[in-house]
């Protein structure tokens, strides 16, 4: 992991990385709404009473792709074994019928053992076979055994297994090849921050995320989206458990597509069309029926393979009236990434009410700032002495 690895500090873990969460925290978590999509992006479903199993050996390559690494291998080499088993029995089969493994027979065909012609040389018992018939599916020549245009048998099941061979080959290969380059490899240094934080910007109450990428390699054609995921009932009282609304976000060049060349911050203007419209700071708690999901698409610059990175947050991971420390700055002539910065937030002065109630009141933003505890904060945030002066004598 790239926080154990001393890459980015343990209290700024990323979303895309395991965190260790202590004893009590498992049992806190319990009480929580159970997740749609997990803090690594993994789904949260379990797939029960399938009835139709056959369905996936129609479609046996993806079957082999989505297996474990163990079944994988297990599948390889059992693949490999049972073909050269199978072709070397037949192997033996043709020796035995031709007379290669009777010297007796040998003699009273040819007169002479030195005048016989087997159909496959050097071959005297199933061992022999079975190293045969591995030479001929590897394509691996010692010299000591071949083919000879005696037996036209031979020649055909030399002919099948060549085939039998190459396809296994390529479906194997192709397969593990798979396997190595899934799309979610890319991802893992796809990262989100920990928290979501929720304040204003522009007047408006926004919902922000920050997205980085910790690779040099560009992901192209970036593009982002959101879902809240909830519990609904509809006026003819039909139960939606899992409920998905999209959900317009803004980001700095406008539109769905980033340039992911360092971090950006996401953001959502929570307007009467938003579903978090009614929410306020009492309904951020682990109690809450509210999940927001984040999909980050696009293709990968070094494979031109399309990867796709998910995280999500739940109510207590949103943090009201809170903002993001900025990561980037420049320094000698280039522009330099903080990453023990990127989960990072500030607290700022934000109302403690709906985006609905702001929105029918706009009041409450110049009470805000016209009071002292607004001002005060902004004195703070910009003048930080390092010593003061003292007019008491000492």
């Amino acid at each position: 992991m790239l926080s154990r690895k001393g890459i980015i500090p343990e209290e700024y873990v990323l979303t895309r990385l395991a965190e260790d969460v202590p004893d009590h925290a498992r049992y806190r978590a319990r009480e929580r709404r159970a997740r749609f999509v997990g803090k690594n992006g993994a789904c949260n479903v379990a797939h029960k009473n399938i009835r139709e199993q056959g369905r996936f050996l129609q479609d046996v390559f993806t079957t082999l792709v989505d297996l474990k690494w163990p079944h994988t291998l297990l599948i390889f080499t059992m693949s490999f074994l049972c073909t050269w088993l199978l072709f070397g029995m037949g192997w033996w089969l043709i020796a035995f019928a031709h007379g290669d493994l009777d010297h007796s027979t040998q003699v009273e065909r040819g007169g002479d053992p030195g005048g016989f012609v087997p159909c496959v040389t050097s071959i005297q018992s199933f061992t022999s076979a079975f190293l045969f018939s591995i030479e001929v599916q590897v394509t691996i020549g010692f010299g000591g055994r071949m083919v000879t245009e005696e037996c036209p048998a031979a020649i055909l099941v030399l002919i099948v297994q060549n085939i039998v061979g190459l396809v296994i080959n390529a479906i194997m290969l192709g397969c593990i090849f798979m396997k190595t380059a899934q799309a979610h490899r890319r991802a893992e240094t796809l990262i989100f921050s920990k928290h979501a934080v929720i304040a204003l910007r522009e007047g408006k109450l926004c919902f922000m995320l920050r997205v980085g990428d910790l690779r040099k390699s560009m992901i192209i054609s970036a593009t982002i989206r959101m879902q809240v995921v909830k519990k609904t009932t509809s006026l003819e009282g039909e139960v939606v458990p899992l409920h998905q609304i999209d959900i317009q976000m803004e980001n700095p060049v406008g539109g769905n597509s980033i340039f992911l060349v360092a971090p950006l911050i996401v953001c959502h203007v929570i307007d009467q069309n938003s579903p978090l419209y009614d929410i306020s700071p009492l309904h951020l708690n682990h109690q809450e029926d509210l999940e927001v999901i984040v999909i980050l698409e696009g293709v990968v610059e070094t494979t031109g393979i399309t990867t796709q990175a998910r995280t999500s947050y739940l109510a207590d991971e949103i943090l009201w009236g809170q903002r993001f420390v900025p990561v980037v700055a420049e320094e000698d002539g280039r522009y330099s990434v903080d990453y023990s910065k990127f989960g990072n937030t500030v607290k700022v002065p934000t109302p403690s009410c709906t985006a609905r109630e702001l929105e029918e009141n706009r009041s409450i933003i110049d009470t805000m700032l016209q009071s002292p505890k607004g001002t005060i904060r902004k004195r703070t945030v910009r003048l930080k002495p390092k010593f003061t002066i003292s007019d008491e004598p000492s």
